[in-house]
This record gives C-alpha cells, structure tokens and sequence, in this order.
C-alpha cells in the first residue's frame, strides 16, 4: 500500500436502455446518489466533481447535476473526450487527488442517445467540399468520406478488423464468435440493455451494418448513467471498516492519445494508442496480462474485441483468433472478457461507459456480481477508446485497506 493509492469506495450504474420517462440530469442523479449511499457519503463529503457527457457537453451539466443533488461550492469539470468521456472523468478526480487539492471525488458520466449514434450519419458537411470548375462556378459537392478514408464509427472498425483479419487468418466467424459470447454473457446482467442469446447462425446472418460486422455485432445506442466515488489511501484510513473492507484499490489510470503512424492520418488507428496505454498501465500497477482475472474492454463493435485482445496483450501478438478459439474470453475461461455482455449487449451510452466498464469490474473484485460473479476475482482492467483520438486503461485490485 502505498499513501498515493486511490482507493473506489462507491460505485453504481443505472439500467442501460430507453429511459423515457428521465431527462439527462435525472439518470445522472441517479447514478451520482447510488454510488454516495454505496459509499455511506453524501454531497457535502465530496471536493471535487467531474460530470461526463458528450452529446450535451454544452449545457453545464456538472453545475445542473449539483443543482439536483445539492450545490457546496465545490469545483466542478464538465468532461468530454468521445467515447472516453467517463474514463476520463475519472481520471480527473483522481489527479485532483494525487495533486493534494481533494481527499474524495465523485466522477459520473451520463448520456441519452436516441437512434443514430454510431451507426448514424456521423460524417456531415465537414467530410464534403465544393468544387471550383473551369467556368469560374463552383459545382459538384465532392464526398471525400470513403475516399480519403472513413471517420463513421461502423466503417473505422470494420476496416480495422479486416487489416487484422487478412494479416493473421482470422474469419468472419471469428468476428461473430464474438458476438455470440457476449451476447450470452449479457443474460445474466439484469442492467443490460439487452438480454438474449444469438446462436452463431443468427449472428452470421443478420443484416450486415459494416462488413464483416452484423447488426448482432454493433453497440445499441443507449441511455444511462454511472458514478464513482475516489478517494485518497489517507482519507480511507479514517473511514468506516465496512467501507474499508468493500474499497477497489485503482492500481493503474493512464490515457494516450494517437501517435504519428504512417496512414494513420487518413484512416485512425484504433490500435496503437490502446497498446501503449496497456504497456503503460501494466507498468504502473506492476502486474502482467497473466494477473488478470477479468476485463472489460471497448467492443463497440465485434472486430473491435478481437482485435484489442492482442492490443490488451491478452495474447501473443498475432494469435487472437486462438485466444478466442481457446475459450479463454468466455466467462469460465482463463481470462474472462466483457463478462457485462459488453457494448454489444450492455449498450454505449457514451459518458457513461468509461464508468460503467469500472462499476463492472469493481462489482466482481468485491464479490458483489450475482450469478455472473467471476468467483475468486482480484485483478481486473478496463479499456475504453474514443476517436479521435483517446484510450484510457485502468487497472484495478481488490483487497481491505
């Protein structure tokens, strides 16, 4: 133990799925209470929030948020960073921590989605250009989506999981083995915006979004919140036993952003950042990929996962098809993977995924998951990616302060 280690003492997620009857600020109050009352806190324990959104990052939610749950006069981050957000939101707490400036934070990340969303028309006016012709008139609008490239979400991975797929012999089948475990994982998540089963076939044959990826294959765009309550190792030591006893040691925070790779200015590299965050994030925890007992990474889209087990070093490079083929990402396997059912049950509200991937792992280090409890947890990751460009890891331990 070390009198830098930051400490999750509470820790809540909402149902992810179609919230009708709550605006944004209500699933965020939602979030933010649960994970107090987890924490046996209430707002005035708290010096530092840090609020994550994306598609209303203009609206002062933090300040709305507190508004709702009560307004102290503490600071106030409003985040936004793609689908990094939450993560990011988190880490900000944390490093107003390590910086001395707070002793306990409250990060929470919400989003509500509506249709579209990923796999929407993410691409608009800014991907066209008017063309000047010889007669002096400009003419024809010019698409350079798809030529130069593509930034839409569904066409990034696709192309990113075929690059590895023609590289290391990996098949559609593949892909969609992927969306079949998680997709069982997801029947036993009762916050999960989905809850059934596809066979292999199913998946496979559904209508097909960005090849090789299915419909199966692709997040639902979702609503939901998620909140986390940090504090430092010296603020823990005064708290209650039973807090105590319940806090999740974060033994890794780390965030990169893309570094110059040749074509990674037309098409973003999904996979580079997320090795180097990896790298870095085992480093600072002092463990190996070997240690861990669960992960729960960025599936936004099937290819996504395969490809990030190698990224991840899950497996030896190159060789995520059989890592797959092994079983070992299933829930009885060597290393569990996306045992929530993943992005591509649990749905991608995209403030809130960062925090929610956290509330998962944090969930089973406390030997609090139910019946999808991975029995014996000690050592989990979480992984999240945004375009562009931001990857954010961290590792987590269990284990009373």
């Amino acid at each position: 133990m070390s009198a830098d280690d930051i400490w999750i003492i509470g820790t809540s997620m909402t149902p992810f799925g179609r919230h009708a009857d709550r605006d944004l600020i209500d699933l965020a109050s939602d979030a933010a209470l649960a994970a107090l009352a987890d924490a046996d806190m209430t707002i005035e324990n708290i010096d530092i929030l840090t609020m994550g959104n994306v598609y209303e990052a203009n609206s002062h939610n933090g300040q709305r948020l507190q508004k709702q749950i009560g307004q102290t006069g503490i600071p106030v981050y409003n985040v936004v960073n793609a689908c990094a957000t939450g993560a990011t939101a988190v880490r900000v707490a944390i490093l107003s921590i390590k910086a001395g400036e707070s002793d306990i934070g409250l990060a929470v990340g919400v989003e509500k989605m509506g249709k579209g969303g990923l796999i929407g028309g993410v691409a608009k006016n800014r991907d066209t250009k008017r063309v000047y012709t010889p007669s002096g008139r400009y003419g024809a609008v010019l698409k350079t989506e798809g030529i130069l490239g593509t930034s839409i979400m569904p066409g990034v991975f696709a192309q990113a999981g075929t690059e590895y797929a023609l590289a290391h012999g990996v098949t559609a089948e593949h892909f969609a083995k992927v969306a079949q475990k998680n997709h069982a994982h997801s029947v036993l998540n009762p916050l999960a915006h989905y809850r059934k089963e596809f066979s292999l076939d199913e998946v496979l044959n559904a209508d097909v979004i960005a090849y090789p990826n299915t419909l199966p294959m692709c997040c639902p765009n979702t609503d939901g919140a998620a909140a986390v309550v940090v504090v430092s190792d010296a603020k823990l030591k005064t708290l209650d036993p039973d807090v105590r006893r319940r806090a999740v040691k974060i033994s890794a925070s780390v965030m990169t952003s893309d570094p110059w790779v040749e074509g990674g200015q037309v098409q973003p590299d999904v996979s580079t950042l997320t090795r180097q965050a990896a790298d870095a994030a085992y480093a600072q925890a002092g463990i190996g990929p070997e240690d861990l007992d669960l992960v729960e990474l960025h599936d936004c889209f099937a290819t996504a996962e395969l490809i990030h087990y190698d990224n991840l070093s899950l497996c030896k490079p190159g060789e995520a098809a059989d890592f797959l083929d092994s079983g070992a990402p299933w829930r009885d396997g060597s290393t569990p993977v996306n045992v929530s059912g993943g992005l591509l049950s649990k749905g991608h509200p995209l403030g809130a995924t960062g925090i929610a991937n956290i509330y998962e792992v944090a969930t089973h280090l406390r030997g609090e998951a139910g019946p999808r409890q991975i029995e014996g947890a000690k050592v989990g990751l979480t992984h999240v990616i945004g375009l562009a460009s931001a990857c954010s890891v961290h590792i987590l331990e269990s284990g009373a302060a």
